[in-house]
């Protein structure tokens, strides 16, 4: 990937200076623990409104009760219930897993699919789920899009709009594919730890000095 240049201006140089900079800052990309692409399913359906460290809490009780998608498409909805209930919002997400197992048994012969037309068949899977599942689980280029990665874009000025279709093809223009995953989940890594909504960490931000939403003034190439 060609260099990202130190004084960025235009949409495409913010999003490479940003690739390059997110790149070093968060090498690790998913937080999420998972053996497989199935494991990974039910975590990231876990995820919503929670943090990832909830749901590394849960999951390895849930995926000692439930190895296979069938063991979720028969699972009492009560007991589903009670092992993910720390998690929020428990009995949709128990809905969802429940739904999401049959529907793999009943079309997909119990193995989770890999096309994102499949993957948003499931119950509790939407695009930004698909392509975390289609990039991580399965190493098919995909840039999920979520609140976070929706905010920082716009701030960075790299987009200049809040629909997340049209932000996910704006950045796969930009970015090439190879990097379309990693990227996405660091912006929400980003989001998390430094671009907070309602009270942005500009001054431990690394991109503080050509960000157009920066509070703060600082150095180029500062710390």
């Amino acid at each position: 990937m060609t260099p990202a240049p130190l004084d960025p201006h235009t949409p495409r140089q913010r999003a490479r200076a940003a690739v390059a900079q997110l790149a070093e800052q968060y090498p690790a990309v998913c937080a999420l623990v998972h053996s497989n692409p199935l494991e990974l399913l039910v975590a990231t359906i876990l995820s919503a409104q929670t943090t990832d460290e909830r749901v590394n809490q849960v999951t390895p009780g849930l995926f000692l009760r439930c190895r296979s998608a069938a063991d979720y498409a028969t699972i009492d909805p009560l007991e589903l219930e009670q092992l993910i209930h720390s998690t929020g919002f428990f009995r949709a997400k128990a809905r969802s897993l429940i739904g999401m197992g049959r529907v793999l048994v009943e079309e997909f012969g119990g193995e989770v699919p890999s096309s994102m037309e499949q993957l948003i068949r499931l119950p509790g899977v939407g695009r930004k789920t698909a392509n975390v599942i289609l990039g991580v689980g399965f190493g098919i280029p995909g840039f999920p899009v979520d609140t976070h990665v929706t905010r920082l874009t716009n701030l960075l000025g790299i987009v200049k709009t809040k629909d997340p279709v049209r932000i996910e093809r704006e950045l796969c223009r930009m970015v090439p594919p190879l990097e379309w995953t990693d990227f996405s989940l660091r912006l929400i890594a980003h989001g998390r730890a430094v671009c907070l909504a309602r009270r942005p960490r500009c001054g431990r931000c690394r991109m503080r000095g050509w960000c157009p939403s920066s509070t703060v003034a600082a150095d180029r190439g500062a710390d």
